[in-house]
């Protein structure tokens, strides 16, 4: 297939949206052979392993969630493109059953992506066969469209969305009602798929009826449509759906039949092992007239040959490669990364790049969530601006400061990851460093703490933080890490247990070493903080200090008994001594001073062991109040505000359960 001198003729910039899908990554590679200014849309990393494993430059990969109006615009207003084909569907396989899903992905990211695009010089949708429905009989255009599902209904939505826009704004656009498209890249869990992969076994995958037929495009084919009617739609046909069809009838029996003679196998196929799916049909195939007759187009390659051409393409680039990547678990997983944020207004954009570049270079799915403890400066406005640029991105307003321990526990409250990472918000935490969290996570460690192996501070606070960090490791009832911080990725089972914990003053480096799980820790070199200066201060080490050692050890304690016996055996001893003395040296000076220092020593002690009681008392005190740990006043959460206390709350559970494919 040589279609460059019409890639050339298209006008960029180029949008490819749905370039993660199986058409949409060979419309995209098959564009940039030729040039450079194409850029391939997926709605999410964790989507878009077809373009990693082709190699698709970063430069040419753009993340947009086209259901989120404010994410489209950004995307328009930065790259001014010029064409745009949307390939972007959810629903057209089985799996895909989320009718909101369905609707909110298809007709409104359309919606959104159409008024986004202004002085555009064609949109091109990928419409579907399903638009017909149960009239899917070699079909016209004009035809009665009767949808059998609720893809076929949103389909046949944007039809009349894109005939409307034609009409009254004049907007070039047209909508390809593509059939069964085939080829590279395609699902391995597909029909053809399957197919080629049970024939170079010499064997068939399980199938459905074999009268149930389809009209099977390869996707050379395919490609050449969407190119084609980019350039060569006249303006007559704007807004309106065009067939791409091969206008031949496929059964199930067929392709067995050519499945049998390609792989040489000896077996004869079994039909009825799969049950039929409520949209499955024995009279499904195309009529591609019209295309035809405006762009001249006509399918080059028939069922037979496309099988053999997949074929091949699979043993040459590696089937085991594409499997491998599909069913890849890694491609799946979301990490929802928790910062804490005060004084932080100059740091959070550099902070949200980073960790975006990190994602998309370990090829995981992302929820940031930046928790604003009600800090005096435009960090509020930073994060509402990042909400709208991104809807990966979370933020919470606590109604005053309550405390970066606070602020991770009210994130992980609301963190729907596989795992979460507490970072502060300062950048003093190198989001670069979760690259080798992430691996030891894969390595099936529960928890990856940070091990500050240096720091950028002076020799009397790294003095300092050396033996603190010692000395409560040997004070500690549990095994304390060394030189770790908060800085941490934890699996979302450990959030579990951390959250269930009833305290209300959490220390949570400590907690994450008593629930124990499997846990190792990366060193890394922790800078100074980026922009001001840091809130931490010597009375605030101190109270840091205080609070973990009374949380994670009853050493205090056993120290005042030791004391006290101590000082009582002294006490004793110096008794039967002076009345030793008063016997055998009756002149013995008697002294005031003497008294006095003893007076001021045994009151020191027991002041000192009052104020260790004490601070025990006080957490009993915290603790029994059953105050809240934190109030959230704000939330933006996928998009919407919530300020209402009881709409906030039920964010705690949003989607967490949900998994979709």
């Amino acid at each position: 297939m040589v279609l460059k001198d019409d890639v050339l003729k298209l006008e960029g910039p180029i949008f490819v949206f749905g370039a993660s899908g199986f058409v949409g990554i060979n419309l995209l590679q098959e564009i940039l052979k030729y040039r450079d200014d194409c850029y391939g849309i997926s709605h999410n990393i964790k989507y878009a392993w077809r373009l990693k494993l082709a190699k698709i430059p970063d430069r040419n990969i753009l993340y947009c969630d086209i259901t989120y109006k404010n994410s489209v615009e950004i995307l328009f207003e930065k790259y001014k493109a010029k064409t745009i084909f949307n390939l972007s569907a959810y629903g057209a396989y089985s799996k895909q059953n989320n009718s909101d899903l369905i609707y909110q992905t298809n007709f409104v990211g359309t919606l959104n992506i159409l008024q986004a695009a202004k002085d555009i010089k064609m949109y091109v949708n990928a419409g579907s066969s399903s638009e017909y429905g149960m009239n899917c009989s070699s079909p016209e255009e004009d035809d009665l469209l009767e949808p059998n599902s609720h893809y076929s209904v949103s389909k046949i939505s944007i039809s009349y969305l894109l005939s409307y826009y034609a009409k009254f704004f004049s907007y070039p656009c047209v909508n390809l009602r593509l059939f069964s498209i085939y080829g590279r890249w395609e699902e391995p869990d597909r029909l053809i798929p399957k197919l080629i992969e049970s024939g170079f076994d010499k064997s068939y995958p399980n199938l459905v009826n074999k009268d149930i037929s389809r009209d099977f495009v390869y996707i050379d084919d395919c490609v050449k449509a969407f190119i084609q009617a980019a350039i060569k739609t006249p303006e007559t046909y704007y807004g309106k759906s065009i067939n791409i069809g091969s206008g031949v009838k496929t059964t199930i029996e067929d392709l067995a039949n050519y499945s049998r003679e390609i792989f040489k196998i000896e077996e004869d196929p079994v039909f009825g092992k799969m049950p039929d799916r409520k949209w499955d049909l024995k009279d499904w195939y195309g009529n591609y007239t019209l295309a035809e007759k405006i762009w001249g187009w006509t399918p080059d390659t028939n069922v037979y040959d496309g099988i053999k051409l997949t074929a091949e393409w699979n043993k040459e680039f590696g089937y085991d490669k594409l499997l491998s990547a599909f069913n890849d678990p890694k491609r799946v997983l979301k990490i929802s990364p928790i910062i804490a944020c005060y004084k932080d207004e100059q740091a959070i954009p550099i902070m949200y790049e980073r960790l975006v570049n990190v994602f998309n270079k370990i090829g995981c799915a992302y929820e940031i969530i930046f928790v604003n403890d009600c800090s005096p400066d435009n960090t509020q406005h930073v994060l509402d601006d990042l909400c709208a640029k991104d809807l990966n991105v979370v933020a919470v307003t606590h109604s005053r400061n309550f405390g970066s321990q606070a602020a991770f526990l009210s994130g992980m409250g609301i963190a729907s990851g596989d795992a979460v990472v507490l970072m502060d918000g300062d950048l003093q935490d190198p989001p670069e460093v979760i690259e080798e969290f992430y691996d030891k996570w894969l390595q099936n460690f529960d928890v990856v703490y940070g091990v500050r192996s240096k720091r950028e501070a002076s020799f009397f606070m790294n003095i300092y933080y050396k033996l603190f960090y010692r000395v409560f490791k040997k004070l500690s009832y549990v095994n304390i890490p060394v030189d770790s911080g908060d800085f941490s990725l934890i699996d979302k089972k450990v959030v579990k247990q951390l959250l269930a914990l009833p305290e209300k003053e959490q220390f949570l480096r400590g907690l994450r070493a008593w629930v124990g799980f499997k846990q190792t820790g990366v060193e890394y070199f922790r800078p100074e903080r980026m922009f001001g200066r840091s809130t931490n201060n010597v009375m605030k080490n101190i109270q840091w200090a205080k609070k973990a050692i009374f949380s994670f050890s009853f050493a205090p304690l056993e120290f005042m008994t030791m004391m006290g016996a101590l000082l009582t055996t002294i006490s004793f001893i110096a008794i039967i001594f002076q009345i030793v003395m008063k016997l055998f040296f009756p002149e013995t000076p008697h002294g005031v001073p003497t008294i006095i220092v003893l007076i001021l020593f045994f009151g020191g002690v027991n002041l000192f062991a009052i104020s260790i009681i004490g601070e025990y008392l006080i957490k009993i005190f915290q603790e029994t109040k059953g105050r809240p740990v934190f109030i959230r006043s704000k939330v933006i959460h996928k998009g919407k505000i919530f300020t209402d206390t009881d709409e906030i709350l039920t964010l705690e559970n949003y989607d967490k359960s949900k998994k979709e494919c």
